[in-house]
């Protein structure tokens, strides 16, 4: 038995204790929390087989006051000695999907970004489209291609066509890019019929994690128009491995923008879930950006509400992301398209000037929030590197 030493300013303190799937030199996965530097083995640890699943499933299907207790009880017991066959150093241990992905959907909440793509893709017209402010826009992702931090990212492959061309041509996309999100991970789930108003959104959704949504930004140029993103989004979409309850975001909530027209009352509510999480974007190593949540216009409980108003389900495991979030400011831009504005505006990574990715690129998405001691609780990382399209 022993005390789990927690580094001064670590991002996992005792105020975050965000849950993921891991395994020790090749054994069975199971589910643990990181506190400080190490990874406790809740199995053990709680006297409970819940934890000795591969994933958080089980779990997140047993609902808040389930999720609570649970907290509160590692709360008090990480506090104590803390047995050592329960306890594992993050750097000897794999981390893996810390839930089964059902459904994926992929909002478009930030008006910094919808406005930015609006001026790149429609110039001279009005950067929002009509919609726009009335309904949180969003598109049914494919949740067999979220892939855990780490994973490596296959080059895509489709039909693309620039303006100047006269017919499409099939290979590699050219213009591959990133989006850096916050995605929001559903426990308990919703029957077909049901709607999950916005002040149930703490009831449904257990907490939340870092999110890239690779773009082909070539392939999709050719493809969204009438219906939308397709294959230049559906090869891959990266989380990290360590979902943060919601419980431990409370101190990072604050007001949304003010809503312009006000939104519909099935839209409205007494909780206000802005989230004030600062995100930080690495292209090999360098910071280039650092976009702001705190500025989404739309909430994650207004996404929930509208994702379900029309009576579709949700079960334990789907989950849906902000989309790309971005500031006013060119440095808090979350994607590369508006990065570098097209690829007309390019920014300086290893010495040379950068547009879009290339082939063994490596991005690195992070993000921190407010503890309630004043400290930061972190969300780990999103990572991963660009490999060759597949011939």
């Amino acid at each position: 038995m022993s005390a789990i030493e927690i580094p001064v300013g670590s991002p996992f303190g005792i105020h975050n204790l965000p849950y993921g799937a891991f395994s020790v030199r090749g054994g069975h996965r199971r589910i643990g929390v990181r506190l400080g530097d190490s990874v406790l083995d809740l199995a053990p640890l709680l006297g409970d087989d819940t934890f000795a699943a591969p994933t958080l499933d089980g779990f997140l299907s047993q609902g808040r006051e389930r999720w609570d207790a649970v907290r509160a009880r590692l709360t008090d017991l990480v506090t104590r000695d803390v047995p050592d066959s329960a306890v594992h150093p993050v750097g000897e241990v794999a981390l893996h999907l810390p839930f089964t992905v059902g459904d994926y959907v992929d909002f478009y909440a930030s008006e910094h970004h919808a406005s930015n793509l609006g001026r790149l893709f429609r110039p001279g017209s009005e950067p929002l489209m009509p919609n726009w402010k009335h309904m949180p826009v969003g598109y049914h992702g494919r949740g067999g291609t979220v892939v855990v931090s780490g994973t490596d990212i296959v080059r895509p492959c489709g039909q693309r066509k620039a303006a100047d061309e006269p017919a499409p041509t099939y290979g590699p996309s050219q213009r591959l890019d990133i989006e850096a999100e916050l995605g929001f991970v559903i426990g308990t789930g919703s029957a077909l019929g049901e709607r999950i108003g916005v002040d149930e959104f703490e009831r449904h959704v257990f907490g939340a994690v870092i999110v890239n949504d690779w773009s082909a930004r070539d392939l999709q140029a050719w493809e969204y128009v009438p219906l939308g993103p397709h294959l230049g989004k559906s090869f891959a979409t990266s989380i990290s491995p360590w979902v943060v309850p919601l419980a431990a975001l409370r101190s990072a909530r604050v007001p949304l923008p003010r809503q312009t027209p006000e939104p519909l009352p099935y839209l409205r509510g007494g909780e206000d879930w802005g989230l004030d999480v600062d995100l930080v974007v690495e292209w090999n190593g360098v910071e280039v950006s650092r976009p702001p949540y705190r500025d989404m216009y739309w909430s994650p409980a207004q996404m929930l509400a509208h994702l379900t108003v029309n009576g579709a389900s949700t079960r334990t495991g789907d989950f849906f992301a902000s989309g790309t979030v971005s500031g006013p400011d060119r440095r808090q831009r979350g994607a590369f398209i508006e990065l570098t504005w097209g690829g007309r505006e390019p920014v300086v990574v290893g010495g040379e000037e950068r547009t879009f990715l290339r082939d063994g690129d490596a991005v690195v998405i992070s993000a921190g929030a407010p503890a309630p001691d004043g400290t930061r609780i972190g969300f780990g990382e999103v990572a991963g590197v660009i490999t060759p399209a597949v011939p």
